[in-house]
């Protein structure tokens, strides 16, 4: 697709990282953060504590929406904050302001401390083992801040619906269209044993943007009116679709979905448009995750080495992607990131663990403290051209779904129910559009009888998928 208009965009460098001056569209330097930081550890080893940490964060953005050629809303935020975490032997207790003055500073530090005083012994809580630590990481290229202002936004947000409504008459209406351009920066550093600035002592930040265009059209009148959207969600301005793209696809689903039918209930292969799949993968990590896991909340407890997908996937995670939304040099507790393999041939090599999970379940972090970076699953099937019309010519007979609705998944259980609309499909054709279903199954099977993976790979936030075809699911209709 077309980019869309040139903006401005600036990478973050080492050596502004370090500068003494804010970075554009920022009221604090790093060199300001820093301060703020040895001002809350001093406290906290005033007080009496021996490990503590802190982090100072900064956040600015504009948003613009519009409906059916006027304008909506423009809205401006800018946020702080700092947060510190006392730990008293293994009592840990954390407290956080917005404001940076001195005096709140010690108020919120005092606060922290007086919480671990009063809070039971954990013993697995603490800071992350000196091993674990980033003692150094790349500059991944995560900062593009967009000097748009709100006028040249509304215009872009303007052409994005109208745009859709240009595709056809059928285009009736309009839930509006968006504009969104965020950026934001973060120092943390840790105190060890009363030190600082040491190796197995953290200390770093960075700055990161994301942008993004949506827009949501409505096709048809009366009883037969459809809703369907579209966006593009980017760390650089000029990586984005251009608004026309976005306006003219969106209505193009929208329309799309006219005429829609009711089926009959059935079971059914069903195939997961690309961004949906995502969804499913996203089901994977938190059933996998280290909370779900030493809680026993999970329906993949204890699956570490086990099979738990169809033979002939993958998932990759690499943290290390330049200029990638789900990248990122270190985890939230300043533990290092590195590229592995989760699952390989449908086992399952890793879990997503933090420090603490890690500890509960007897096992080390894996750099996860804050989520998943960079998934990519992949089928050792999936031939360059497995685009969706060769997907739905594997689906044959069954459902294609490119909506869903609802939170219906019991991830203790797997049990997996939601709300969906989409395409019955006929012979690998569409046949025609279907509302109104309810599509159930269990994760546990619908992982294991994953049939195709496409080569429609679709980048959602911080994982990458093709369709997928599951091989039998429940189908409840009229």
């Amino acid at each position: 697709m077309k980019k869309a208009p040139n903006t401005p965009s600036q990478a973050l460098s080492s050596s502004a990282a370090h500068a003494g001056q804010p970075l554009a569209g920022f009221q604090y330097a790093r060199s300001q953060f820093e301060e703020l930081v040895d001002m809350a550890l001093g406290h906290a080893k005033k007080l009496g504590a021996s490990d503590a940490g802190a982090e100072v964060s900064e956040g600015a953005g504009l948003g613009v929406s519009v409906r059916k050629g006027e304008l909506e809303n423009v809205e401006r935020n800018r946020d702080k904050s700092l947060g510190v975490t006392v730990y008293l032997g293994q009592k840990r207790g954390n407290a956080s302001t917005s404001d940076f003055s001195p005096d709140a500073i010690r108020q919120t530090v005092q606060a922290a401390y007086d919480i671990a005083r009063f809070t039971a012994e954990d013993p697995v809580a603490g800071l992350p083992d000196p091993e674990d630590i980033a003692d150094s990481y790349p500059d991944l290229d995560l900062f593009h801040p967009w000097a748009i202002n709100s006028e040249d936004a509304l215009r872009i947000a303007l052409e994005c619906e109208a745009a859709a409504f240009a595709t056809s008459k059928k285009i009736s209406n309009s839930e509006g269209a968006g504009v969104s351009a965020q950026q934001s920066h973060f120092f943390t550093a840790h105190m060890r044993g009363g030190e600082r600035g040491k190796p197995g002592i953290f200390s770093g930040g960075y700055a990161s943007s994301r942008h993004s265009l949506s827009v949501a059209p409505i096709a048809g009148k009366g009883a037969n009116m459809q809703r369907d959207h579209w966006y593009s969600s980017m760390r650089a301005p000029e990586d984005l679709a251009s608004p026309q793209a976005v306006g003219r696809y969106a209505a193009e689903r929208a329309l799309a979905r006219l005429n829609g039918r009711k089926i009959a209930t059935t079971e059914c292969p069903v195939l997961f448009e690309s961004p949906l799949a995502a969804g499913l993968l996203g089901g994977y990590v938190q059933a996998t995750s280290g909370g779900a896991l030493y809680r026993k909340t999970t329906f993949l407890a204890d699956s570490l080495g086990k099979r738990v997908m169809a033979k002939h996937l993958d998932i990759v995670e690499d943290p290390h992607v330049i200029n990638g939304k789900g990248s990122a040099p270190f985890d939230d507790e300043g533990v290092r990131t590195q590229k592995r393999k989760v699952l390989s041939a449908g086992k399952v090599l890793g879990y997503f663990l933090s420090t603490y999970s890690a500890r509960k379940l007897g096992m080390r972090t894996t750099g996860n403290a804050g989520g998943s970076h960079n998934l990519v699953l992949t089928s050792r099937l999936t031939q360059p051209g497995d685009d969706l019309k060769a997907m739905l010519k594997k689906l044959g007979r069954g459902l294609f779904v490119t909506e869903l609705m609802g939170q219906g998944v019991n991830y203790v259980t797997g049990d997996y129910s939601r709300g969906a609309s989409g395409y019955w499909v006929e012979n690998g054709e569409i046949a025609y559009p279907v509302h109104e279903i309810t599509i159930a199954g269990n994760l546990k099977d619908m992982f294991l009888g994953l049939e195709a993976v496409g080569a429609d790979a679709y980048n959602y936030g911080a994982k990458t998928v093709g369709s997928i075809l599951v091989n039998r699911m429940k189908v409840a209709g009229s």
